[in-house]
């Protein structure tokens, strides 16, 4: 595993850096406040080749490995959490189609993710089944030529602006996680609809919505896999999210860290700038040393997945550190700026509020550290 950026990944992280300066960077705030999803900007994603990153070059992607996907993230998230999670969410219906969809289903639905002329969405979380995935309810039932859905999803990414969701449900609901399936239900389809709108405590720029399925009839030919695969399909699904969330999460930090040194340098007291006290010195010095030690982190569990090297704990470990790090990163940073760093005119207190969904979503840290322990010990 080589630290260097090869020149084609360092170029890219360029690119990105670039268009997040300019794009996101004018509009975050703004976005955040006001709860407002901006689809044109994955519509500039998409010109620069972005959404469609881990999709195969054959089905319309850019075909490139997951450690040029998470510099890419890191970038956007440095301006934009809310973004780098839809680009994140975004591959995930790419990933799990090319993975386990038949060659209709690549054909027909990859392209137009990788492009951007369709939003993708993962659903699998309930009201009772978060941590216990195994334990949903929504059911889908085989009827001739078609399965009949039925059933809610909570706290979904782009639910709502999404047009190809990936959802989980049971096809045999007496078999616990052996009886879910996988399916690909598109907006508009009958018995399909939206619910409530989550009120968020941050990244309001992402849409976060209910799912309601009654009695929706979608195609035989949209499960994916087999009967019995959604739960592999789902944890599979999760493992590569988790090293994409780490690096959001690491994003997020270093943009809490730049305008904590910045900050410091500028701001006076008794005379002189606060960088100068070693009080503020040292939490700098923390906040960098465990910046660093995430990156690196994300950066093994997405080397071991381009290897094809088991990387399900280490990825585990990497959203739990990369993830605790953003959470205590942005926590400092607003308590460097003082007073000003709780009010909205200053950056920090809105990447803090952004931080904490990181230690959420993907599974919780909690279950983190089962996989890990699990893996440990057995």
């Amino acid at each position: 595993m080589s630290f260097d950026l090869t020149e084609e990944q360092e170029s890219l992280r360029r690119t990105v850096e670039k268009f997040a300066e300019k794009e996101l960077a004018p509009i975050a705030a703004e976005a955040e406040e006001k709860g407002e999803f901006h689809r044109e900007i994955f519509e500039k994603l998409a010109d620069i080749g972005l959404l469609g990153i881990p999709c195969p070059e054959q089905y319309g992607g850019a075909g490139l490995d997951y450690s040029t996907y998470i510099l890419v993230i890191e970038e956007i998230a440095k301006q934009c959490l809310a973004t780098a999670v839809g680009l994140a969410v975004q591959g995930l219906p790419q990933i799990m189609i090319n993975l386990f969809g038949s060659e209709e289903q690549k054909k027909q639905y990859l392209a137009p993710l990788a492009s951007g002329k369709k939003l993708g969405a993962f659903a699998l979380t309930e009201a009772g089944a978060g941590s216990d995935a195994a334990s949903l309810k929504t059911t889908a039932t085989l009827d001739g030529d078609s399965y009949v859905l039925n059933g809610s999803k909570v706290f979904i990414t782009h639910g709502g602006v999404a047009d190809i969701y990936l959802v989980m449900a049971k096809t045999n609901p007496g078999e616990g996680a052996r009886g879910i399936s996988s399916f690909i239900v598109e907006d508009g389809t009958p018995g399909f609809s939206c619910g409530k709108t989550e009120k968020k405590m941050g990244m309001r720029a992402s849409p976060t919505r209910e799912i309601i399925l009654e009695d929706c009839r979608i195609p035989r030919k949209n499960l994916v896999g087999k009967e019995g695969d959604g739960f592999k399909i789902a944890m599979i699904a999760l493992d590569s999210g988790r090293i994409t969330i780490g690096a959001a999460a690491v994003g997020v930090a270093q943009a809490a860290f730049d305008e904590s040194v910045k900050y410091a340098k500028q701001r006076e007291q008794f005379g002189q700038p606060i960088a100068s006290f070693q009080a503020i010195q040292f939490m700098l010095a923390d906040m960098g040393t465990a910046i660093r030690a995430a990156r690196n982190m994300v950066r093994e569990a997405a080397y071991l997945k381009d290897k094809g090297k088991p990387f399900s704990h280490v990825a585990a470990m990497a959203k739990l550190f990369a993830t605790d790090t953003a959470m205590k990163v942005t926590t400092d940073a607003v308590q460097i700026f003082g007073g000003y760093g709780y009010m909205q005119d200053y950056p920090v207190e809105r990447l803090m509020r952004a931080a904490k969904v990181t230690q959420i979503v993907e599974g919780t840290n909690q279950i983190q550290r089962m996989v890990i322990a699990r893996h440990l010990l057995k």
